[in-house]
Order: structure tokens, then sequence, then C-alpha cells
């Protein structure tokens, strides 16, 4: 199942913790332009260096579509940072 939403916590010491909510179709829609500049880099990375281009492709679809349900917790002193991917 491919990602919906992106959930971003920050906390810091002595102020408000922030909140985000980024939902993952729109964004990829927004950057689709950036998007199709960066598969003709990998392309032209994967001649390079003698890569099949459509297995660096499919592989890199297959761990998108397996990032629902992964969660980054980061704590350093009193910061946390928590990102959430459902």
């Amino acid at each position: 199942m491919m990602p919906q939403l992106v959930t971003v916590r920050v906390r810091r010491p002595g102020r408000r913790t922030i909140r985000v909510w980024i939902p993952v179709l729109p964004v990829v829609l927004v950057l689709s332009p950036i998007l199709v500049l960066v598969a003709v880099g990998v392309v032209v990375a994967c001649l390079m260096y003698q890569v099949s281009a459509v297995r660096a492709f499919g592989t890199g679809w297959r761990i998108f579509w397996a990032l629902p349900g992964t969660r980054f917790d980061v704590e350093q002193g009193g910061m946390a940072l928590l990102v959430s991917i459902r």
C-alpha cells in the first residue's frame, strides 16, 4: 500500500511541541517535474555504473510501497524528533 500521510513531531525543551501532517500524494504531484529529472539522473547513473535501470526502479518502487508503518525516533539531549509514515 502506498504511504498516505507522514507525521513529523518535534519536541524541544521549554517550548511547545510542533506537529506537522504531510499528505504524500499532493506532495508527489507538486514535485512530479523534479521527480522526472531525478528519474533521468538515475538512468544516467545506472548506465555509468552498468546497473539495470529497470531493476533499480523496481527495487525503489518496492521500498516506497513498504514504507507505511515505519517510525523514526531520534532523541538527543532534551530534543526529540518522531517521523511516522502511514
